[in-house]
């Protein structure tokens, strides 16, 4: 197996090498934010297709902005040494790429700006095909787990430390037999999947929770609205979602960069629709597949390709 490599105090390093300080602040208190990137191989070309990638260095620093955490690399920079990586690692399959920016300091205490703070990135790159087993489409419960609220945790902010939220609701979920799990918000509404944004299909239409219901701002979510709307003609709405609307609801699926399309066909042991994957489901899946394989000329730019050597 060929070496495997990280970037990580600004050098790429063996990626067994890419290790930190048991004192470092961001793993004491979790005060750092990453993103969640895929690159598809394109074995045609011998080509990594990475799939918006800029939109993701930008929420990145967005997220930094509302942790008062200081990038030490400019976007470009950032998808600059991901391309590298990329490369580096020689990843010829569908690959997961997951940047940091975090807390470096050596200290205890949890306060984010003191005299000489350091904030610093790393980088680094996982084989990865599928997040979920999707085929036949998937369970989900809604967890007694709240989401985390934008005044206690932002959760519009990918920020380290408030995936224990993600981590609880998800472990209960699959100890009660679920292959995932809806959270709430304290009102009781709909918010999103552990770690995926959610959508409804009602009468040929999509509904999804708004960004107020402290949800992610996601980057899929955005794709997938575009996609419906131009080219299968279905908008969406952006609304609050009551929890029996799932059980309602004629079709629905997960969106996220590592679970791409994951059709749900039943919510709490009730069948969603005719407990088969829906055909609007399937057209979505399908557009949103071709988009991340290079394969819509119209969405291009959304494709940053990445020519592989040897």
């Amino acid at each position: 197996m060929s070496q495997e490599y990280a970037y990580l105090r600004g050098d790429f390093l063996p990626l067994e090498q890419a290790t930190i300080n048991v004192r470092t602040h961001a793993f004491l208190y979790g005060t750092a934010v990453f993103e969640g990137i895929k690159a598809y191989w394109l074995p045609e070309t011998a080509e990594m297709a990475i799939f918006r990638v800029a939109e993701h260095y930008q929420r990145l620093c967005q997220s930094s902005h509302i942790l008062r955490l200081v990038p030490p690399l400019s976007i470009d920079e950032m998808v600059d040494l991901t391309l590298q990586l990329v490369q580096k690692n020689q990843c010829r399959q569908d690959t997961y790429i997951r940047p940091i920016v975090y807390k470096a300091d050596l200290r205890i205490g949890p306060i984010l700006q003191v005299p000489d703070t350091r904030d610093d990135f790393c980088l680094f790159t996982l084989p990865m095909a599928g997040y979920l087993d999707t085929a036949k489409g998937i369970h989900v419960g809604v967890s007694p787990w709240r989401r985390l609220d934008d005044n206690a945790i932002p959760a519009r902010a990918k920020v380290n430390g408030a995936y224990v939220n993600t981590a609880l609701a998800k472990t209960d979920g699959a100890l009660c037999g679920f292959d995932d799990v809806v959270v709430l918000t304290n009102e009781g509404h709909v918010a999103e999947g552990s770690a995926m944004n959610l959508f409804l299909v009602r009468k040929g239409q999509l509904i999804t929770s708004p960004i107020s219901d402290n949800i992610l701002e996601g980057i899929t979510r955005q794709t997938i609205m575009e996609l419906a709307d131009r080219e299968l003609g279905i908008q969406t709405i952006c609304r609050a979602i009551d929890r029996t609307e799932l059980y309602i609801a004629d079709e629905a699926f997960f969106v996220g960069t590592a679970s791409e399309v994951a059709p749900i066909v039943k919510f709490d042991h009730r069948s969603v629709g005719t407990g088969t994957v829906g055909a609007i489901t399937q057209q979505i899946q399908g557009l949103y597949n071709k988009a991340v394989h290079g394969l819509l000329p119209q969405y291009e730019a959304w494709v940053t390709r990445v020519k592989m050597g040897g």
